[in-house]
């Protein structure tokens, strides 16, 4: 069987794409310029135009099809017994060559953006133990605020009363208030859905994610509701470009704080004080055993709620999955992998401390 000549074109172009991505990524001004605020703010958008206003998912559609495709591939390269493997090796490279072109264009290269801090002008140090406590103190403070209000009763759990299709649309308005104080933060044509993979994402033990190939946000809507507006708003971060996963996870907090509503500003406290506390315990496990008994007793039950929640989907095969998204996480210039997330907690304490909060 004869070698496609663009099939062998397209992937000699993939070690040519790999080696370019990874000297653009050595020029954060230059992707930040003309990338994630060049070319890529219209890309986005076009795409949330288009496929928004579809009910469902498109990408996990894709994703579906793709995975199918791949599993017909592998069979039918075995019942041949492998016949003609390098020309249909070749073919496999080139699609490769083609998705990796789309994912790199249409989404990836904000992993190589400049970094948020520098973008909102925070001035980022290494934090004490002593500014990690004081921050927790804070958010704790207006934890317990939330949730007495919202309940009227500090033993009572939230009961997020907003279906998931209604917090995609109110989670817009959050990000409409943020734009006024961040102009950089704005968010436009919206196109966030449930996934259709949810049960799936449950037991992989996650709770978003973006379909770079159609800039839609995937949200589990499996998840418990207290928690639903900061991942939403975290995967819409995602969607105007903030591909690191701790300012993604900041860029949600904001968009939830700034909503007006309750329960969105509940959890967004929520979340910030799930990374505050745990990297506290790290560093002191007294202390943030100490300031536990100061959460009120409701918000507690919550956090007891998500962790059963997450506990019955446990199984073998989700450290692999995360072992997996580890790794391309740091193939991605996230060095911690998705440890990513917890680094959050340094743009809490420097926004709180800009903010005057504290």
């Amino acid at each position: 069987m004869k070698i496609n000549k663009k099939h062998l074109i397209l992937t000699i172009l993939l070690p040519i794409q790999i080696i370019s991505i990874q000297l653009a990524a050595e020029n954060a001004a230059f992707i930040e310029k003309y990338y994630s605020n060049g070319i890529y703010p219209p890309i986005s958008s076009f795409f949330r135009i288009i496929l928004g206003w579809i009910p469902f998912s498109v990408g996990d559609v894709l994703l579906a099809f793709g995975l199918f495709i791949f599993i017909r591939f592998i069979v039918r390269l075995i019942k041949a017994r492998f016949k003609n493997f390098i020309s249909k090796i070749i073919h496999f490279t080139a699609v490769l060559s083609v998705i990796y072109f789309c994912f790199y264009l249409f989404w990836g290269l904000n992993y190589y953006r400049e970094p948020l801090a520098k973008n909102l002008n925070y001035q980022q140090n290494k934090y004490s133990t002593e500014q990690l406590q004081k921050v927790t103190a804070h958010v704790i403070e207006k934890l317990n605020e939330y949730q007495l209000e919202i309940t009227k009763n500090d033993t009572l759990k939230v009961e997020n009363p907003y279906s998931q299709k209604e917090m995609y649309t109110m989670a817009v308005s959050g990000y409409e208030n943020l734009s006024k104080d961040f102009s950089q933060l704005k968010y436009q044509h919206k196109s966030v859905k449930s996934s259709l993979m949810s049960l799936l994402q449950s037991y992989n033990g996650t709770a978003g994610y973006l379909n770079p190939l159609t800039g839609e946000a995937q949200v589990n809507d499996r998840l418990p509701k207290t928690s639903y507006p900061t991942t939403t708003c975290h995967e819409m971060a995602h969607q105007i470009g903030f591909a690191a996963e701790n300012e993604a996870n900041f860029v949600g907090f904001l968009a939830a704080n700034y909503n007006d509503d309750l329960y969105f500003k509940y959890a967004s406290y929520r979340m910030a004080f799930g990374y505050c506390i745990s990297e506290l315990r790290k560093r002191d496990n007294s202390l943030s055993q100490e300031l536990w008994k100061s959460v009120h007793k409701g918000v507690s039950k919550d956090f007891n709620a998500s962790y059963v929640f997450w506990q019955q989907y446990k199984n073998p095969f989700e450290p692999l999955v995360k072992k997996g998204y580890n790794a391309y996480l740091k193939a991605n210039k996230q060095d911690k992998g998705v440890q990513s997330y917890n680094y959050v907690v340094d743009l809490f304490i420097s926004y709180f401390d800009r903010s005057n909060q504290l």
